[in-house]
């Protein structure tokens, strides 16, 4: 009597393939999968497998087919007799499919033949500004004889943003816009494929802050900043900051003064336009090198982390082996676990999350005198199993950058989701997927991110919101500019003063130049350079004049031009003798000169009259002897 061979056969996600180590020696197996994607993407996938039996001691009656998701319709299954009714089995992180054959597969170097196909929404998504489709690859390329992928979408999407992996030598057939892959050319990877030019988000973040103190005091929020791979519109703050400000990492941290006790709860809306490559930021060595010092969680002093930086070199040698050599532990998503460090995680490689993924890859780096540092922030993604990250209790996702001396320019990549998919590339081209809401650099602690800013009395609510836009107009750049010179000057005197330049709208003011000119007052023409001012932020610059001759009466008008944004204003020089404000201070001068005089006589007279009645007193006295 044969053995029957129970064949199994797991898709993970879209389709992961693994096999039993049983049927790797008694079958050979042979695929070809096609995902067809549609313009309104939705997807067909079409599965055709052929089993070999390699031996005449077992059979195969039926394959179970796991699949991580649950949007299954139209399922249908054949095999060389003809229909088969598969059966769905709901799982909590998909569903399993089962297939029972209509023929067994008897006999050594028998094949079998069968189809299954069913449509999904969960391989293609339209984004508005992108399209994404994402297929995790095989387990391992060497459990199949072959194992084809096909990939076919729509005509109007255009030419890919990026392809992963990347096909050498093939470009979508004319008119199918097809892309083909073989089992060499997927490795353990999978698909990622993106069309479009960038990705808007929208965002809506709510931050607590107390103030436990008996006194005042000033504290402040990070607000997700424009970086090399974004731009930010910060379109409203309630209530409004002080200040925002920029740090060393570019950060835009919103400044709040908080009375005694006080409790107060913000809300920032805005967008983010998120890009696939990264904008250029020329920088010297000299100003990188905060980015090489060791730090808590970033132990580049560290002698194993010495010797791997000795052994590794190169980012992307890094980026490979924290991939390789470290395990997302998806139990530690839900509770607070301390984080590890670098050096914790090599001590637990399988206690893992995204925060040890980067601080290995970050303190590695630094030993290796490569620039690095941490991105905090929000991963769109729709599965968290292959791109985890945490939505629990607004913990969001952490991912590296370093700083590519060649290209000039951060470098984000992911080894958490290069680890988590199975090898996808994510340190090549990143995606439209990852926003940044902080970039820790000097301070592998600070500042805190949005999510991350909760008080006893703030609860488990959602902080933070985001959702895919589609627009993106921003207002342009405004600036408003106001001095702090007096509306009437005392000709003869110095001028000083400072020029408040504030930013009104709602994206970045790059560094540009503020020049003052006037008619009169000299110089006519001084200009300085602003700094970079987020929006709500403002800045101050000083202006001097010289002095005017002591005889000047006029009036002057003080332009001040902020890029393509002028504001006037109007002042007059007077003489001390015609100006009012100079005349009410000379006369409260005379008038206080006169009080001390006339308090400084009565004084005399009071000691005077004193010292002659004592004098009186004396002599009249029987000891007063002439």
């Amino acid at each position: 009597m044969k053995k029957v061979l129970f064949g199994v056969l797991f898709l993970f996600l879209f389709f992961f393939f693994t096999k039993s180590s049983l049927a790797d020696s008694d079958f050979s197996t042979d695929y070809n999968v096609v995902y067809a994607v549609k313009s309104n993407a939705d997807t067909q996938v079409n599965l055709d497998a052929t089993l070999t039996n390699l031996t005449d001691q077992y059979y195969a009656s039926s394959y179970d087919i796991t699949v991580g998701f649950k949007d299954i319709e139209n399922l249908k299954a054949t095999d060389s007799e003809g229909s088969i009714n598969p059966t769905i089995v709901a799982k909590s992180s998909g569903s399993t499919i089962k297939v029972t054959f209509n023929r067994h597969v008897v006999g050594k170097n028998n094949k079998l033949n069968f189809n299954l196909s069913f449509d999904t929404k969960e391989v293609a998504k339209n984004f508005n500004n992108t399209w994404d489709i994402n297929i995790p690859g095989i387990s391992s390329e060497n459990d199949f004889a072959s194992f084809n992928t096909t990939v076919s979408y729509p005509s109007f999407l255009g030419e890919p943003t990026f392809i992963k992996p990347t096909l050498l030598n093939q470009n979508p057939s004319t008119g199918g816009n097809t892309l083909s892959f073989t089992k060499q050319d997927l490795g353990s990877s999978g698909i990622s494929i993106a069309f479009g030019n960038f990705q808007v988000y929208n965002f809506n973040l709510k931050y607590h802050l107390q103030n436990t103190n008996v006194f005042p005091v000033t504290t402040e929020i990070a607000l997700p900043p424009t970086t090399n791979y974004q731009d930010v519109s910060v379109e409203n703050i309630s209530p409004k900051p002080l200040n925002v400000a920029l740090d060393k990492d570019g950060n835009w941290l919103a400044k709040y003064k908080l009375n005694a006790s006080q409790i107060l709860n913000i809300t920032a809306i805005g967008k983010a336009k998120v890009y696939i490559s990264p904008k250029q930021e020329s920088l010297s060595s000299n100003s990188l090198n905060d980015y090489l010092k060791s730090q808590k969680y970033w132990e580049s002093n560290n002698p194993k982390i010495i010797e791997l930086a000795k052994q590794l070199k190169t980012p992307f040698a890094i980026y490979q082996y924290v991939v390789k050599n470290l395990n997302y532990d998806f139990s530690r998503v839900e509770t607070d676990s301390p984080r590890l460090g670098a050096v914790g995680v090599l001590q637990n490689p399988n206690s893992a999350v995204c925060l040890e993924f980067t601080d290995l890859f970050v303190a590695i780096a630094r030993a290796a005198g490569i620039p690095a540092r941490e991105i905090d922030g929000f991963a769109f993604t729709n599965n968290t199993s292959e791109r985890p990250l945490s939505n629990i209790k607004d913990i969001l996702h952490a991912w590296p950058e370093y700083y590519d001396f060649d290209r000039k320019a951060w470098i984000m990549v992911d080894p958490t989701w290069g680890n988590t998919t199975g090898g996808v590339d994510y340190f090549n081209t990143l995606d439209f997927d990852h926003i940044a809401f902080v970039v820790k650099g000097e301070d592998s602690s600070y500042p805190v991110p949005a999510g991350g800013y909760k008080i006893p009395t703030s609860g488990d609510i959602k902080d933070v919101n985001v959702q895919v836009g589609s627009t993106f107009d921003p207002d342009l750049e405004v600036a408003k500019a106001q001095t702090s010179i007096p509306k009437n000057i005392v000709a003869g005197l110095p001028i000083s003063a400072n020029v408040t330049i504030s930013n009104i709208g709602t994206t970045i003011i790059k560094k540009q130049e503020v020049n003052v000119s006037t008619n009169f007052l000299t110089p006519n023409s001084q200009s300085v350079i602003s700094d970079n001012i987020p929006p709500f932020g403002s800045e101050i610059v000083a202006i001097n004049f010289a002095r005017t001759p002591v005889l000047t009466n006029t009036t002057d008008t003080i332009k001040i031009t902020v890029g393509n944004n002028v504001s006037y204003e109007s002042v007059k020089i007077l003489p001390f003798f015609v100006n009012k404000l100079f005349l009410l201070g000379g006369l409260l001068f005379v008038l206080f000169s006169i009080a001390v005089s006339l308090a400084a006589y009565i004084y005399r007279r009071i000691s005077l009259l004193r010292q002659k009645r004592e004098s009186d007193l004396r002599r009249q006295s029987p000891q007063f002897k002439e």
